[in-house]
């Protein structure tokens, strides 16, 4: 059994301004106009009637939900600024207050690079709960999205993941997948009995959840009634918009940003309409088309604007945001990946986000290749040891050893630099040499980083009458299924 170590998120001493005042008063009041004139297509007739409940506009032949602005503001005003979500031990918890910028994985691929024969391969549950395991080892992950499918349980992948997830890492796991109700339910299940009772799993929800809408301006059915299911319950849920400029946004960044932020409040708002006070997020994570291709790019110059607007977007309607830090379009690792990362990382840090997610995944986020989850938490290092600035204290200016030593002296032999070198951060992967001396590949150090986590860190695991009920629970959804 290995133990779990601290967290080590991103603690920025300073904070940006990427807009100003006005131009996110220009956003708000382009969502609210959006809104209310043009509206959202709910599919669900059991969502739409909950709108009507609550003063929105519902046509109900046509599908389209209006919310007039002053509704809006109500419902969003409910909302909590922040809130726990936990890990198995508190010591692992995330507290939502923008202290703190907490990075997880990415989620779903469907293709591994197998760790062993590199392979390209589809990918399987054992994959699931090997990389919880390479989550829990790394400080820089402060919690685990369910990083690809259980493509070998395709009828209950979700839940599967999610039991995965929560048997393998001693963090806080978050469902991208879970996107019915009757999943949810079953969810809260696993989260009841991970807390302990329902007091505890509202007080420190061990699990939270992403809901997707549709672009342009629509939800999905049965991910709506998920969210209710999972906001009902006390479980963080958040909606995220991947509106993409060109196609299914329009082609100006702001345009797709307002856009997106439009499809996340309007979801937002019912979930506070129908449980005031639960734990929601805000995620834009808009992409850009390609007009040569028509292909879509995660992260361009131009777009990448986009993920620091949504993280002041969340702050302006008083909710936590989940964002856009390493989600890459590049097919493999090399350049691309760092250059995008480190911008938006950088950026999102000094903005005061929450949460992010990325690390991980490769070509459009559907390839997991091993080696780039440990490059992207040695990025994750460089940037939050840079945003945590510099200690300029009587003791870290270190006069007096300098004026010991004085001109033309060496510091090596002082105790001071025997002990203060060790509070140098260095590169886990960059400029590590072999036995002879040479100086190896940053990529194959991570990829043998990756291959001893896989076969030695193994964390505390579940007690057993805990991992037996998740079994039973999964189990119970296996059946089901394999009727229907």
């Amino acid at each position: 059994m290995s133990a779990t170590p601290a967290l080590a998120p991103i603690r920025s001493t300073r904070r940006l301004r990427l807009l100003d005042d006005g131009q996110l008063a220009d956003l708000r009041a382009g969502t609210l106009e959006l809104l209310e004139t043009v509206g959202v297509d709910c599919p669900s007739d059991a969502v739409r009637r909950a709108y009507e409940a609550h003063g929105a506009r519902v046509d109900h032949a046509t599908r389209r939900v209006r919310l007039p602005p002053d509704l809006v503001l109500r419902a969003m005003a409910s909302a909590p600024r922040s809130y726990v979500m936990a890990g198995r031990d508190p010591a692992l918890d995330l507290v939502t207050d923008g202290s703190a910028l907490y990075i997880a994985t990415d989620g779903c691929g469907v293709r591994v690079v197998d760790a062993v024969t590199r392979e390209v391969r589809p990918s399987r549950l054992s994959d699931v709960a090997d990389y919880a395991r390479v989550a829990d080892a790394l400080p820089a992950l402060g919690f685990y999205w369910p990083i690809v499918s259980a493509s070998d349980h395709p009828a209950t992948a979700p839940l599967h993941e999610l039991a995965a997830g929560v048997a393998n890492t001693r963090k806080h796991v978050q469902s991208e997948t879970i996107v019915d109700p009757a999943t949810a339910r079953q969810a809260v299940e696993v989260a009841t009995v991970l807390a302990g009772d329902e007091a505890r799993r509202r007080a420190r929800p061990p699990i939270s959840s992403l809901i997707c809408a549709i672009s342009p301006l629509a939800q999905d059915a049965d991910a709506m009634e998920a969210a209710l299911v999972f906001a009902e319950a006390g479980i963080p849920v958040g909606i995220m918009s991947m509106a993409n400029a060109g196609t299914t946004g329009p082609a100006t960044i702001a345009g797709t940003v307002v856009q997106g932020d439009a499809e996340i409040v309007a979801a937002l708002a019912l979930i506070q309409l129908e449980h005031p006070g639960a734990p929601v997020y805000h995620s834009l994570m808009t992409g850009v088309m390609d007009p040569r291709t028509g292909g879509y790019v995660s992260c361009s110059p131009s777009g990448e604007v986009a993920y620091g607007a949504g993280v002041e977007l969340a702050h302006a309607w008083g909710v936590p945001t989940l964002a856009g830090v390493f989600g890459t379009d590049a097919p493999e690792p090399g350049w691309q990946v760092p250059a995008e990362a480190a911008v938006n990382l950088t950026l999102c840090g000094l903005l005061g986000a929450e949460t992010g997610s990325g690390m991980g995944l490769l070509d459009a986020c559907t390839v997991l290749y091993p080696e780039q989850i440990v490059l992207d938490a040695d990025l994750h290092e460089r940037v939050r040891v840079n945003l945590a600035g510099l200690d300029t204290s009587r003791e870290a200016l270190a006069l007096d050893v300098i004026r010991e030593v004085g001109p033309r002296g060496h510091f090596l032999y002082q105790e001071h630099t025997r002990t203060s070198l060790r509070s140098i951060r260095f590169s886990g992967v960059a400029g590590r040499r072999d036995e002879t001396g040479a100086v190896r590949d940053a990529t194959a150090v991570a990829r043998a980083t990756v291959e001893r986590l896989l076969r030695e860190h193994h964390p505390e695991p579940l007690a057993a009458g805990v991992a037996a009920e998740v079994r039973r629970i999964v189990a119970a959804a296996d059946a089901v299924a394999s009727v229907a």
